[in-house]
């Protein structure tokens, strides 16, 4: 690996190990045993490191979403049934210690302070909601519209940085799949006339 590579996985580390506002230079430095130079070199700052590797770790979880075997494959792509699947597979990474999804907390709250992170993120935010868009209702992340990631895309993110929050603030009280799937049922219950 180069310096870019060492120091995307150094910052990945630190991430994990410190978030975002206690990370240094110097300590992706450490950690990757490059230079200082090097990050400016690369990546033009320190918060383009750092977004770039937390969405690299985000990028990561995308198979965690999808599930292990056919568990997927057993679903009709938009149904409720995939739904409460996609959901319950998303949540169990929220289940697990030391989730990356605590570094999504830390942008929200400390965004203001971190113009340039933010920045690089909401730009990545967009294409999330392209890509679980195709998990849900099926098909291919490249045919997915524009306008397609504008609405149902930013609907899915929505509901994942809802959960997200939920789950950091107070898991023992955060839905779960089948929560959300029955307040899914009764939404289209609502719109459709077919309510309790």
């Amino acid at each position: 690996m180069g310096h870019r590579e060492d120091l995307l996985e150094g910052a990945k580390r630190c991430l994990l190990e410190k978030g975002f506002t206690r990370t240094t230079a110097r300590d992706i430095v450490k950690e990757s045993g490059t230079n200082l130079a090097s990050i400016g070199y690369h990546y033009g700052s320190k918060d383009v490191l750092l977004a770039q590797a937390y969405i690299e770790l985000i990028e990561g979880m995308g198979g965690a979403f999808e599930g292990e075997g056919p568990a997927l494959d057993g679903t009709e792509p938009g149904s409720v049934e995939r739904f409460q699947q996609v959901w319950s597979n998303i949540i169990g990474t929220m289940r697990e210690p030391g989730s990356v999804w605590r570094l999504s907390m830390e942008v929200l709250v400390m965004g203001d302070r971190m113009p340039e992170l933010r920045a690089h993120l909401g730009r990545a935010q967009r294409e999330a909601g392209r890509g679980i868009i195709p998990l849900l209702m099926g098909g291919r992340e490249e045919d997915v519209t524009d306008e397609t990631t504008d609405t149902l895309g930013a609907f899915y993110v929505t509901l994942m940085t809802g959960l997200i929050a939920q789950w950091n603030f107070d898991p023992k009280s955060a839905p779960d799949a089948d929560a959300l799937t029955e307040g899914l049922r009764r939404v289209i219950g609502a719109a459709t006339g077919d309510a309790p």
